[in-house]
This record gives C-alpha cells, structure tokens and sequence, in this order.
C-alpha cells in the first residue's frame, strides 16, 4: 500500500508540474505555442520554390506526403507536398491537421481556365471551392445513351442515409474561403504584376477536362472560374476540423479562349502566396 501511496503522490506532482508549465508557457504570451499555417502543393513544382525560402527547414513524411516545416518572419509555415489528386489531398490534409494543427491552410497550384475573360497568369482566389466529380446520373436503359450534361451535382456532406433519399443532396457544395485570408491575399494582390488577381469558384475532381464544351458546361452551370485536382477536398477535411481555409489557384493553361501551357506559373503562384502569408502573420500579430 505504501508502494501505491508514493507513486499516487509522483504521479500528482508530475502532473502539477506539467500544467505549471504549460501555464507558464502561455501565461506571459512570450512562450505559447503558435499553430502553423499550411502551405498545400500537389507536384514538386507547386510546393518546393516555397519551401526553400522557409528558414529553419527540417523535412518530415508520412505515408507519401512531405512536410517542409521551416518559419516564416519567425511564424511556423509547413509546406506539405501532397501528390496530385482528390485522395492523396484529402489524405494529406487529415494528417497535417492531426498532427500540427494549423491554424490556417492554403491550398495552391496551377489549374486550367474555364473562364474566357481570364489568361495565363492570371488568379484566382477561391471565394468558393466545389467538387466537380461528385455527380449522379439519371436512370437510363440499355442503349439509352450516355448524357452528361444531366448529371446531376450530389452533395455527399448533406445527408448521412442514401443520397437519393435526400432531396438536399441533389445540389452542388460550396466550401467558402475564410474571410481574413482573403483579406490577406486581396491586401497583396498589388504586388502581383503577371496577369489579374479576383475572386472566383474553384473546381475539382479527379477529371483531366479538355472537352470545350464540357468545360463550358461547368462555367455557365456552375459558376467555375479554374478546375484542378486538389482543392475541393482540401477543404471538406479542413470544414470538418473546423480550420481556415482558402485555395488559390494561378492558371496554367485556358482552352477556352487558346491560352497555352507555361509551366513557369507554378512559381509566380508561389510568389504571390509567399506575400500573402507573410501579411497573413502580419495581421496575426497586429491582434
């Protein structure tokens, strides 16, 4: 009972112990712990020239994923190399919120235009993020045909019995871009001198489009301004863990007004996303 009693007593004084010091670690402010803000680029060209200009760098993986985890004005950045793709992403994303907890994430790339008002270079931030693939067709017999512009928007986050039992789920989900880091990015958007940057609807889905028609049938129908492979998935994880969240994407190519592949826009976005972070801390620390 003595032996019971003595290591009832460490366990309380270990315990005391630690919540004066995580007290004092917050307590004053000069010691609490800041969570980090994540930088998401799915292909090395879309998140490496941002992780060299982090300082302090240490590389860490998970699975497939790297994490690039540096500071930036003295805040933590981690910059996370996703892979391409809806379920590497999403993957990715649960992992990095577990782990590190951010406090906000930027998802970033290049993307294909499907706005014709909009050029290579050009981007945009994402007011809204959709997910293109996630659709339900009509019923139709044998040798009735294929008819994708019936396809109907099925929205996997309104119900969680059948889709077709929920007439709320036959509707496209919008994920809204957090409002301070639009702020952020709107208070930069000057420093930017390669093409426009505005307000838009992000698309995405494990789809490579390069039908015309079907690209303007998810502009005029949807409201899309760019599609990628990442971003809309990005942002269910982080609604559901309740984080921060914005895509910005820069167009790559638009085959909607002849606008050609330039690879060199994956580091002009990284450009860009570098000055809105940097006003992103600034804001954070101007509280």
């Amino acid at each position: 009972m003595k032996k019971y009693g003595l290591l009832a007593i460490a366990a309380v004084l270990f315990l005391s112990a630690l919540a004066g010091f995580n007290f004092n670690q917050t307590a004053s402010g000069k010691g609490k712990v800041k969570r980090p803000i994540i930088i998401q680029g799915p292909m090395p060209i879309e998140a490496e020239n941002f992780a060299k200009r982090l300082k302090n760098v240490k590389e860490e993986t998970s699975g497939n994923f790297v994490f690039y985890k540096g500071t930036l004005n003295n805040y933590p950045v981690i910059v996370a190399k996703t892979g391409k793709g809806m379920e590497n992403t999403a993957a990715a994303t649960a992992i990095a919120i577990e782990k590190y907890k951010p406090v906000a994430i930027i998802n970033q790339g290049t993307s294909g235009g499907h706005d014709p008002s909009l050029n290579v270079f050009d981007i945009v931030l994402g007011k809204r993020t959709v997910n293109l693939g996630s659709l339900k067709t009509p019923h139709k017999e044998a040798n009735e045909g294929i008819h994708p512009t019936s396809w109907i928007p099925m929205d996997l986050m309104a119900s969680e019995g059948s889709a077709g039992e929920d007439p709320n789920a036959e509707k496209a989900r919008f994920f809204e871009g957090d409002a301070k880091l639009l702020k952020a990015a709107h208070a930069v958007k000057d420093k930017y001198t390669k093409g426009k940057v505005v307000e838009g609807t992000i698309g995405s889905a494990d789809v490579w489009n390069n039908e015309v028609d079907r690209i303007n049938w998810f502009h005029e129908n949807i409201g899309t301004s760019v599609e990628e492979m990442e971003g809309a998935s990005a942002a269910q994880i982080s609604k559901a863990y309740d984080v921060a969240f914005l895509g910005i994407r820069v167009l790559s190519n638009n085959k909607t007004n002849g606008g050609q592949y330039d690879p060199t826009t994956a580091a002009a976005n990284q450009d860009y996303v570098y000055e809105v972070v940097k006003e992103y801390i600034s804001m954070k620390k101007g509280k």
